[in-house]
């Protein structure tokens, strides 16, 4: 059963189980008109914390994070931590390298299910939908950025988010109200009609 046993073969189940159900037949696109895909890692993944994991690696290319950092950041125990990790690193999910007396772990970009679990951490968080939303009735829009525990692939419930462009103000605060709505998360927005001053803020991620 491999190095950890029955548990970490059921995170691979799961892990792959996610990801089948996402990636589907075009026959099979109608069935899933029911599901919420919003919450999809949610319903499939049954651990809070390897759901914690998971969107904290994959909602930002390069993140690299240690045993008593992901702990202390998260809130989790290092006990915790620990399982989830070694679920994840004998999922093919994470990588693990020793720096010094670290051991530091990071996405494995040669798993084939890499660029769907990015997707589906997008989606799960609203990335997707605030994006499409705002193209589509917010006016001339050049820059989408996502700050605070977001763009650090914390799930704190309130996203906060920096447009640069033309925005119409009227209308704005009714499509914020739209979108939060659909993505179940609260939206903090600031509206910048010249480009952003990363010294501003201490972690950004760019979605436009």
């Amino acid at each position: 059963m491999g190095p950890f046993g029955k548990d970490a073969f059921l995170c691979v189940q799961d892990i792959y189980s996610l990801v089948a159900r996402h990636t589907v037949s075009e026959d099979a696109k109608p069935f899933l008109n029911h599901l919420n895909q919003n919450h999809i890692l949610s319903d499939l993944i049954t651990s809070k914390t390897r759901l914690r994991l998971l969107l904290k690696f994959f909602s930002r290319p390069g993140v690299r994070g240690h045993l008593r950092g992901l702990a202390d950041e998260l809130g989790e125990s290092t006990n915790s931590i620990r399982l989830e990790l070694n679920k994840l690193e004998v999922a093919g999910l994470l990588k693990k390298e020793t720096e010094g007396q670290k051991k530091v772990y990071s996405v494995d970009e040669r798993n084939t299910f890499h660029l769907e679990l990015v997707n589906l951490v997008s989606k799960f968080l609203g990335f997707d939908q605030i994006i499409n939303d705002l193209l589509a009735k917010a006016g001339e829009i050049k820059e989408v950025y996502i700050t605070g525990d977001y763009a650090r692939g914390i799930d704190g419930g309130l996203i906060e988010v920096v447009v640069v462009g033309n925005i119409q103000p009227i209308e704005i605060a009714q499509i914020v109200n739209n979108i939060e709505t659909k993505i179940g998360r609260k939206i903090n927005l600031v509206i910048l009609d010249s480009e952003l001053n990363e010294s501003n803020y201490d972690c950004i991620l760019q979605l436009l």
